[in-house]
C-alpha cells in the first residue's frame, strides 16, 4: 500500500511538472492562432476568442521566415556532417592508436571550449574579415565546427576508446587497414553516441544567435534565430506573429530530436554506464 502511494504520488508530481514545464510552450502555439485584435481587447493572458492561422503566412512570407529557415538548413547541415566527420576520425586516432602526447593532445582540444565566447567575438570577426569571409555562410559554418571539434572529439574518444580491443586486433588479423577499421568496425559500434551528438549539435547550431550576429550582417544571410530578432522589430506590437514564427522556428529541431530519439536515449545510457 505504502508503495503504491509512493508511485502515485512520483507520478503524480512528475505530471505536474511536466504540465508546468509544456505551459509556456502551450501559450505560445495557441497565441500563434489568435488574431491581432482579440489580443488587443483582452490581452495575451485570456483565454482565446479566434482563431486563424495567417499569422503563420505573415511570419513564413512577410517576415521572411522561409529564407531565414533555408539559410539556417545551409548552415547546419554541413556543419553537423563536417563536425561529426572530423571528430570520428580524431576520436579514432587519438583513441585506438599509441600517438605521443595524444591526452595532451584531447584536453588542448577540450580547453578551447572552456573559453568564454565573449572574449572571441571580435578575433572571429576581424579574422573572418582578413580572409574575406565575412557576412557569408561559409563563415559561419567555419565558426561552429571549430568551435564545437573539441567538444564532440573528447566525447568520441571516450566512447571508442571502451570498445575492446579484440575487436580491432580480429579485423587486422582479417587484413583490414585503418581506414578500413574506422568505417566498418568503429563508426557502427558508435552509431548510438554519434546519433546522440548529432541531435544535440545540430540543436545548438541551428538555434545559435551570437556567432551568427558576430560573422554577419545582411538580413538575406541570417539564419533563423537572428531572423526572430528582426521578426519582433517588424511586428512590434503583433505578439501573435512572433509566436507563428517562434513556433515555426521550433519544427526543425522538433522533428530532428524525434527521429533521433531512441539514438539520443541510448547513447546517453551508455555514456552513463561507462
Amino acid at each position: 500500500m505504502i508503495r503504491a502511494l509512493r508511485t502515485g504520488s512520483f507520478h503524480l508530481g512528475m505530471s505536474l511538472l511536466s504540465l508546468l514545464w509544456l505551459a509556456p510552450i502551450l501559450w505560445v502555439v495557441v497565441m500563434s492562432t489568435r488574431t491581432f485584435d482579440d489580443i488587443a481587447a483582452n490581452g495575451v493572458g485570456s483565454l482565446p476568442h479566434s482563431f486563424t492561422l495567417d499569422t503563420y503566412r505573415q511570419a513564413w512570407t512577410d517576415g521572411g521566415e522561409l529564407r531565414a529557415l533555408i539559410n539556417s538548413m545551409l548552415v547546419t547541415v554541413p556543419a553537423v556532417a563536417l563536425s561529426l566527420v572530423l571528430a570520428a576520425l580524431a576520436a579514432f586516432a587519438l583513441a585506438r592508436f599509441r600517438i605521443p602526447g595524444r591526452r595532451t593532445i584531447l584536453l588542448l582540444m577540450l580547453a578551447g571550449n572552456l573559453l568564454p565566447p565573449q572574449i572571441l567575438l571580435i578575433p572571429v570577426s576581424k579574422f573572418s574579415e582578413l580572409t574575406g569571409t565575412f557576412d557569408t555562410l561559409y563563415a559561419l559554418i567555419a565558426v561552429q565546427v571549430g568551435f564545437g571539434l573539441g567538444f564532440y572529439t573528447f566525447v568520441l574518444h571516450g566512447f571508442m576508446r571502451d570498445l575492446p580491443n579484440e575487436i580491432q586486433e580480429a579485423a587486422t588479423i582479417d587484413g583490414a587497414g585503418p581506414g578500413q577499421i574506422f568505417a566498418r568496425v568503429i563508426l557502427p559500434l558508435t552509431r548510438p553516441a554519434l546519433a546522440a551528438l548529432g541531435a544535440l549539435s545540430f540543436t545548438w547550431i541551428f538555434n545559435d544567435l551570437l556567432w551568427a550576429i558576430t560573422v554577419l550582417r545582411t538580413d538575406d544571410n541570417m539564419p533563423v534565430t537572428p531572423a526572430l530578432l528582426a521578426l519582433q522589430g517588424q511586428f512590434v506590437s503583433s505578439w501573435n506573429v512572433i509566436a507563428a514564427g517562434t513556433v515555426i522556428a521550433a519544427v526543425p529541431t522538433l522533428l530532428v530530436f524525434l527521429r533521433f530519439q531512441r539514438h539520443f536515449v541510448s547513447g546517453l545510457a551508455i555514456g552513463a554506464v561507462k
